[in-house]
């Protein structure tokens, strides 16, 4: 790169100032976005890439984006032909950008949201950059969050098919089940089951449902929808504190909460059909299809075309060893990150692991889930779901398929069943349910780099 011959910052934020003069006079503005490339200074960067983003949403004149192209071919010696390559490769540095652009940037958004202005506080708390937090299309809580949506009794949900896929939570003895045709609409469902006050965040860019307690350091969360995104993440938002949440991990990002970050608990949940969970869980209650909002809920209504393409919709660095849409299978055990390739469990059926010293089993129940949808602008299309995989304790027992249903085998001959909230051995024992939950390896792995991937790692 160019040697770094730094604006002072008052000259940065003079520059900021000036992109957003008044877009009917677009020379300016125009003029400096293409003296930017001659500055040399390495931070104006994701200020070019930032001009490419907005200026694909009206806020720059198009001239803008042909100069912001030559500006960072000047600034970096590289070429990239589109916004999403280049935030793809900034994601992967470690640059960091000019004073005030945070507040800069919160201003172009604003526009859109006045709301959205208060993330970009440039002296919030954070362990993120500005840079990377994406638009993903709609205002704050513009994907409704289902707050305590209605639930009805199994025998009552004829809206349902027996092959409809459900998200699968058991707290306390009360079982609930949240269709994905309905929670492709809304993300987020705040909820209390079981006495928990729960949260389950459901990034479908990133094809993770992650189920959350919602109590943190003394308080209970309401969760949103930022409508911002990060390597095709989802943003959360909790509504006390205005602090975002990656989704992921459970980790406040940037906010007041931020400062002194800690996590939210992760609860576990499971990925299986509407009839393999009421067979085994016959008091469950279902998510209403009467939520109060008006939405076409039927299969791939809302994002089947996404879900059946291995095209990405958001740009994310996608670490090597699968295929950026392929679903895994997560699991986090201390500080230690392990993914399993659903295909690869599905097919073991049973698969005995470490993780952090820490001896676990996976089971799968059944065959990898596929959906069968309408999708409103590539018409009937199919895809998989991933597959019912839990994973427990294992202690020091070896684990091999039962040959009954929901059953499995120790290697001492000892049959164990398998409950939403444990193995339960004859003898009364368990071995206890741990929290992970499925996603695309495109999103676990921008997240968790230092990830294991089963099977890579086997010699």
């Amino acid at each position: 790169m160019p040697d770094d011959r730094r604006l002072s910052d008052d000259q940065a934020q003079s520059l900021l100032d000036g992109l957003l003069l008044d877009p009917t006079y677009p020379e300016a503005q125009i003029e400096l976005v293409a003296y930017m490339g001659t500055t040399g200074d390495e931070r104006l960067i994701g200020v070019l890439i930032e001009v490419l983003r907005a200026g694909q949403l009206g806020a720059f004149h198009p001239d803008a984006y042909a100069n912001a192209l030559e500006g960072l071919f000047q600034l970096t010696g590289e070429r990239r032909e589109s916004w999403a390559e280049w935030a793809e490769w900034y994601a992967r540095t470690d640059l960091t950008t000019v004073p005030g652009f945070g507040p800069w940037k919160g201003r172009i958004y604003s526009r859109i949201d006045p709301q959205f202005a208060r993330f970009f506080d440039e002296f919030a708390p954070r362990s993120i950059r500005f840079e990377e937090i994406v638009w993903g299309g709609v205002r704050l809580d513009g994907i409704p969050p289902l707050e305590s949506a209605p639930m009805v009794a199994a025998q009552n949900a004829a809206y349902l098919e027996p092959d409809d896929v459900v998200f699968g939570v058991a707290i306390n003895g009360d079982y609930r089940a949240y269709p994905l045709r309905i929670l492709d609409w809304h993300e987020m469902a705040n909820d209390v089951v079981g006495g928990e006050p729960v949260a389950l965040a459901y990034c479908t860019l990133c094809g993770a449902g992650v189920l959350f307690s919602r109590r943190y350091r003394g308080d209970v969360l309401s969760i949103g929808t930022s409508g911002f995104l990060m390597r095709s993440n989802k943003l959360m938002y909790d509504r006390g504190t205005f602090t975002l949440w990656n989704q992921l991990t459970g980790e406040p990002v940037l906010g007041p909460l931020a400062a002194d970050p800690g996590r939210l608990d992760v609860i576990p949940i499971v990925t299986t059909t509407w009839e393999a969970w009421r067979t085994a869980n016959p008091t469950t209650a279902v998510l209403s299809i009467n939520t109060g909002h008006r939405r076409d809920y039927s299969p791939g209504a809302a994002y089947g075309g996404y879900f059946a393409s291995p095209d990405v919709m958001f740009p994310a660095p996608t670490a090597d060893g699968l295929a950026p849409k392929d679903r895994v299978f997560a699991l986090v055990l201390g500080d230690a990150a392990r993914a399993y390739a659903v295909a690869d469990v599905v097919e073991a059926r049973v698969l005995n692991d470490t993780v952090a010293d820490q001896p676990v089993v996976l089971v799968a129940l059944g065959e990898e889930l596929t959906i069968e949808g309408m999708d409103r602008r590539r018409g009937n299309v199919s895809w998989s779901a991933g597959a019912a995989v839990r994973a427990f304790e294992r202690g020091e027992r070896e684990f091999a398929p039962g040959s009954e249903p929901r059953t499995v085998v120790d290697d001492q001959g000892t049959v164990w069943e398998v409950t939403e909230e444990a193995l339960v051995g004859p003898d009364g024992a368990q071995l206890a349910r741990l929290p992970g939950h499925l996603a695309y390896w495109l999103g676990w792995s921008s997240f968790h780099p230092a990830t294991t991937l089963y099977g890579a790692d086997q010699g």
